[in-house]
């Protein structure tokens, strides 16, 4: 219960928090751009099975690896992609936290 808790806290309410701090003049787009970092799960569809609960997502999914990470943490220092680049890094953030319970 408490990792479900930590986990889609950190999916869901770390972005808005980041949002209403932030970007509070634009914050309902920013937050949406963030939250749109979870279509990084679609790399679950990859594995067999899609879901496995006692799997840790880093470094099993693609697009949850080392080297994606690398990529979301650069799209950080650019004004057009840092929206992107803070959804994903917030994303693998709350799948590290998942793992931590592991």
């Amino acid at each position: 219960m408490l990792q479900s808790i930590a986990h889609y806290g950190c999916h869901f309410l770390l972005p808005l928090a980041v949002a209403l701090i932030w970007f509070k003049p634009n914050w309902k787009t920013a937050y949406f751009i963030m939250i749109c970092g979870m279509l990084i799960d679609l790399d679950h569809l990859l594995a067999t099975p899609v879901f496995d609960p006692n799997r840790c997502s880093i470094n099993f999914h693609p697009l949850h690896t080392y080297y994606a990470l690398a990529v979301y943490i650069l799209l950080l220092f650019f004004k057009k992609t840092r929206l992107v680049g803070l959804g994903l890094v917030i994303h693998i953030i709350a799948d590290v936290v998942d793992c931590s319970f592991m």
